[in-house]
């Protein structure tokens, strides 16, 4: 298990190592020149003097090798520049609305598993039941509808006709249920159908034959013997899409202005803040490439022939 570890976290570092130049790339290619950017955050009308002297201020009049050398180290010491609009350090902006973002993302995990969960395991042990072809209807809805409609929905008849929950911000533990459901809703069809299909799939293998002929009660075959093994696509859907949750879903935060990170992006694309898109581009690639190690060791805790270096 150990040199399992030892060899994922190897493979992460030529990983993070590419990230860190695309990320630096994006900055280095974008429109504008960042100097002139940062003075008329300002309210300054630069002249040409001062946007030299800002740019070697800045290392931006050095080759860009040695400006990637610097923001490099400059990374390595968590350092990931100042906000051409806020005058603050990008790495305190993201971490002031990361905890908005974690709160979204776990309430949306959590609305999704208690649909997605018992529908998906229901439909696979009683297909072609009415509650087989509800999950059925509620995956089309549920993957024919964008995020952005879905959203609007919710705002129209939770906030705006019941008023049961705010319409925008956050304030609150009610605050956090519209932009929740939105997120949730829209990802649970695909795991319902993929949780039926897994399950299907378990429950037709010998071993549960075995198992059932041996007496054991049902609710044991299904959620200890075929429920772990249809979880394993599950957990490679959950984190490829882990990033885009703890991304803070980019338009379900600008729709209910939720305060995440998501939100944030946004807002420096419109203000042309490249340092702060440069930032969370590379935090959201260090999130996809946490959250795939973890799968990773996941998948040796549900199928022991990984953990034993069979299927490797």
């Amino acid at each position: 298990m150990l040199k399992f570890v030892l060899r994922r976290l190897l493979h992460t570092v030529p990983v993070l190592f590419g990230i860190s130049i695309l990320s630096f790339g994006l900055l280095s290619i974008a429109p504008g020149d960042p100097a002139e950017i940062l003075l008329r955050s300002g309210g300054i009308q630069p002249s040409e003097e001062e946007i030299v002297a800002v740019r070697a201020e800045m290392g931006l009049d050095k080759p860009i090798y040695v400006q990637y050398g610097l923001w490099l180290w400059r990374l390595l010491h968590l350092d990931l520049g100042i906000s051409y609009s806020s005058g603050r350090p990008v790495i305190s902006e993201l971490l002031d609305r990361f905890p908005a973002t974690i709160a979204l993302a776990a309430s949306a995990v959590t609305i999704l598993l208690i649909i997605a969960l018992p529908l998906g395991v229901a439909s696979a042990k009683y297909p072609g039941s009415w509650i087989d072809i509800f999950g059925r209807i509620l995956t089309l809805i549920s993957a024919s509808m964008p995020g952005f409609w879905i959203g609007l929905l919710f705002i129209y008849y939770g906030a705006v006709r019941l008023k049961l929950f705010p319409v925008t911000g956050m304030d609150g533990f009610s605050s956090v249920w519209l932009p929740a459901l939105t997120l949730g809703f829209g990802m649970c069809g695909t795991y319902i159908r993929l949780i039926r299909a897994g399950m299907l799939e378990a429950l037709r293998q010998s071993y549960v034959r075995s198992v059932r002929a041996r007496g054991i009660k049902e609710s044991v075959i299904v959620g200890s013997h075929a429920l772990r093994n249809a979880f394993l696509p599950v957990l490679t859907l959950f984190g490829v899409q882990c990033g885009h949750l703890l991304g803070g879903s980019v338009v379900v935060e600008t729709i209910f202005a939720w305060p995440g990170i998501g939100k944030y992006a946004i807002d420096a694309i419109f203000m042309k803040d490249y340092i702060v898109i440069q930032g969370y581009v590379l935090l959201m690639a260090l999130i996809v490439v946490a959250v795939n190690f973890l799968v990773d060791i996941g998948y040796t805790l549900l199928d022991p022939r990984i953990r034993l270096g069979k299927s490797l």
